[in-house]
């Protein structure tokens, strides 16, 4: 984690296969049918990476989140491509190409679905030329909301999300919550952020950021001044916000831009990357300590000026 713990907001402008790493059987299944056995915290493969983690109730933005945050570092910051030599190289090909063309023509993703993981092993590569702003892997991982509510009350998370938080790998964690719902959330947040205590994640030194999607149903698209996020949390958010003040964490809001229901569903009317850009520049310095937008060294700002 930086040094640099100050609250986030945004600038004003004008599944290896994308399939659960463990499965239980279908209530259809062949009686002579033999299901595969949980996998195990070692079975992931292709640990070298920096993994993203969402958490957060069904509908509460984080596929928007996602793609968003893919569509600016591809179209704004950089390039950004599959990882080759991966097992869901193609699969994470045509994700993204659905990502991509559905958030321009104003479609919003589909939910994720229940006990899967996910996974979307990418390389980012910064326009940035200095050397102190590399490429980087980034591994995300989405879970459908439906699975984080299986640890209210002492529960468990289901085997195949279970792998990635035991796993000794290196994650930072988006927790996000809606403009609407955030105040019925604020236990299933602090028993997350238990849950993650209980598996060895030091809070103090691990990336964590809290974002309050769907910002648009305040009547804005941002905030007038940092109190004003602050006030939504703290009223809302009473024992979240002391435990981010108390560990230093960082906090933020979302919002994809205008959305409107036209009878068929919402659809997108006006993208916002903004707040993609804010949430892509916290991920990309709390990994590597230089902002996407670092000027470089002396002798690189002087190369640069020729």
């Amino acid at each position: 984690m930086t040094e640099d713990n100050n609250t986030l907001k945004p600038l004003t402008l004008s599944n290896e296969t994308l399939k659960p790493i463990s499965y239980e059987a279908q209530n259809n299944a062949r009686p002579d049918f033999v299901p595969l056995a949980n996998a195990s915290t070692n079975q992931i493969k292709n640990k070298e990476s920096n993994f993203i983690f969402f958490f957060g109730v069904g509908e509460s933005g984080k596929s928007v989140i996602l793609s968003s945050i893919l569509y600016y570092l591809s179209s704004q910051a950089g390039v950004l491509r599959p990882k080759l030599g991966t097992p869901n190289t193609k699969e994470a090909q045509v994700l993204l190409a659905d990502f991509f063309e559905n958030i321009r023509q104003g479609i919003l993703p589909n939910r994720t679905t229940r006990d899967q993981v996910t996974r979307l092993d990418l390389i980012f590569e910064p326009n940035n030329k200095s050397k102190k702003v590399p490429p980087i892997n980034l591994t995300f991982l989405e879970t459908s909301g439906e699975n984080h509510k299986d640890i209210s009350r002492g529960g468990t998370y289901h085997s195949s999300i279970e792998a990635y938080l035991n796993a000794n790998i290196p994650l930072t964690f988006i927790i996000v919550t809606s403009y609407d719902n955030a105040h019925l959330e604020d236990t299933l947040i602090n028993e997350f952020l238990d849950e993650l205590e209980r598996k060895g994640k030091n809070l103090k030194s691990i990336n964590v950021i809290l974002v309050v999607s769907k910002w648009d149903k305040s009547g804005r698209t941002d905030v007038s001044n940092e109190d004003e996020l602050e006030n939504f949390i703290n009223e809302r958010l009473p024992r979240t916000n002391t435990r981010i003040n108390s560990y230093e964490l960082n906090k933020t809001y979302f919002t994809i831009g205008s959305i409107e229901n036209n009878g068929n569903g919402e659809r997108i009317t006006l993208l916002n990357l903004a707040p993609a850009e804010v949430l892509s520049n916290w991920l990309y310095e709390s990994i590597v300590g230089y902002p996407l937008d670092y000027e470089g060294t002396f002798w690189e700002r002087l190369k640069f000026s020729f």
